[in-house]
């Protein structure tokens, strides 16, 4: 099944400006930098956001014993 966040996204169309300045700070956030790139597509953005905040989520959990 398609993920609905990508649904309404132009794959061919730049990042919106919201996209960018969540894309710049989940990147600072995570230490990669490189992570963030003015010039991606609404699709692309899409994806490296939510890699990022899937990152960040787990960080936050605490560590795993056993």
């Amino acid at each position: 099944m398609p993920d609905d966040s990508l649904a309404a996204i132009v794959n061919d169309a730049p990042m919106t400006a919201a996209q960018a300045v969540a894309l710049k700070q989940l990147a600072t956030d995570a230490f990669e930098l490189e992570a963030f790139d003015p010039n991606l597509t609404q699709a692309e953005a899409q994806r490296r956001i939510a890699t990022l905040a899937g990152k960040l989520a787990l960080l936050d959990e605490p560590p795993h014993t056993l």
